[in-house]
């Protein structure tokens, strides 16, 4: 789940979806970060944050937020807090394939599918009925859903979802589970 950190919905979460990973958006983190600073230093702020989500694997991910931390915590130490007691929730995504990251780490894919349906009502303007308005969006859905599904644009491919939940080995698919752990179990 990617969402801000409204204390609400990350309750609501937790207790329906137990067990799902959760990821602060990047981009709602970045604007709570720069509310902080002066106006004179969000650029630079903006652009050290950045090079936190342009690093190649989970463990340079972690580092340079940490980098990134101590470095802006000598001018801007409430930054620096935000950063680390953050670290985990804006972070979540480098535990996926780094083939997914840009597609899990902010809201964006949701908010620009809000947008197109946003965009396609405010052309109609004025709907006779509930049900007309739920047809235009329903069918927005379902027009983002085809294009997700088969076009260059897919949203998440089956081989990167895959990668999720890697095949087993042929040894895993022919020994028993006991036997993998060095456990051997007998029955009488």
């Amino acid at each position: 789940m990617i969402s801000d950190a409204h204390a609400g919905l990350k309750a609501a979460i937790e207790a329906v979806l137990i067990g799902a990973a959760w990821q602060r958006c990047r981009v709602h983190f970045l604007r709570n970060v720069l509310a902080q600073v002066p106006k004179g230093h969000a650029e630079m702020v903006a652009a050290a944050i950045r090079t936190i989500f342009a690093q190649p694997d989970p463990s340079h991910v972690r580092e340079q937020l940490d980098t990134i931390a101590g470095m802006l915590g000598r001018q801007l130490p409430k930054v620096e807090t935000m950063l680390r007691e953050a670290c985990t929730d804006v972070t979540a995504f480098a535990d996926s394939p780094v083939s997914h990251w840009k597609k899990i780490w902010s809201t964006n894919p949701l908010e620009r599918v809000n947008k197109e349906i946003k965009r396609r009502t405010d052309v109609v303007g004025v709907f006779p009925n509930p049900a007309a308005l739920l047809r235009l969006a329903g069918s927005v859905l379902v027009e983002t859903h085809d294009e997700w599904q088969v076009s260059e644009r897919r949203y998440l491919s089956e081989g990167s979802m895959a990668l999720l939940n890697p095949t087993p080995t042929n040894a895993e698919e022919v020994a028993p589970p006991a036997l993998l752990h060095g456990i051997v179990t007998t029955t009488r």
